[in-house]
């Protein structure tokens, strides 16, 4: 690049197109360098915009890092609330029926590109900018404890779980299913898909005897009298 050129006319690119990029680039910069660490010149440098361009589309450091949160939320929910529309509202069995339900929350929401970027973040600067999570916690984890508590809801209403609180219930269940993937992720690695499936297993085991009903464990046992 030429001096004195600005990275905003190679190659020439729409409002929109700027703003997922600059989006973009900061994700990655401030999962890699952290808020404290992350400057707006290597942000632009890395979205191949100019310095004014990102300051035009979002004012400071800090509403930017609030927008990136908020996109990755947008696009983690959408992967949620389509896994969700795959809930076994009507199981043939049971526990089997969870436990695929399980892997694919897991592999399309807690272990995709997203999921983890939202994840590093919230682990880095959590604590030390809970300000910047507000909308987070709000829009994330709320809007996905509503809607799978009233799935739960459903499969107690039709008596295939005991459940007093669904709210409670759908909580306990998304921490069960990926409780043994924490370590993995804490460490900066990726489940295999092995130790999603065994993690989901076990989580919806554990879930089945804290939720299941009579009813339940006497399908699950001549399910397994008959194999």
């Amino acid at each position: 690049m030429k001096p004195g050129v600005s990275p905003d006319t190679f190659p020439p690119r729409s409002h929109e197109a700027k703003r997922i990029s600059v989006v973009e680039a900061a994700a990655s910069v401030f999962c890699r360098e952290g808020y404290p660490g992350a400057n707006i010149d290597l942000i632009a440098a890395e979205a191949g915009v100019s310095r004014q361009t990102v300051y035009n589309h979002h004012g400071d450091k800090e509403k930017l890092f609030m927008a990136v949160v908020r996109d990755l939320t947008e696009r983690c929910n959408a992967g949620i609330f389509a896994t969700i529309a795959t809930f076994p509202d009507q199981p043939a069995d049971l526990e089997s029926d969870l436990v695929a339900f399980a892997v694919r929350m897991n592999r399309n929401c807690i272990c995709n590109r997203d999921g983890r970027f939202l994840r590093k973040l919230i682990q880095a600067e959590g604590e030390r900018y809970p300000e910047l999570f507000a909308e987070w916690r709000e829009q994330g984890p709320g809007r996905t404890w509503s809607a799978l508590a009233a799935r739960f809801a459903r499969l107690a209403y039709a008596g295939h779980l005991s459940i007093d609180d669904p709210d409670v219930a759908a909580r306990q269940f998304l921490a069960l299913v990926n409780a043994e993937l924490q370590i993995t992720f804490m460490l900066g690695g990726m489940p295999t898909e092995e130790e999603v499936l065994r993690s989901a297993t076990n989580g919806v085991r554990t879930f089945l005897r804290a939720f299941g009903t009579r009813k339940t464990t006497s399908v699950k046992q001549a399910a397994l009298a008959h194999a």
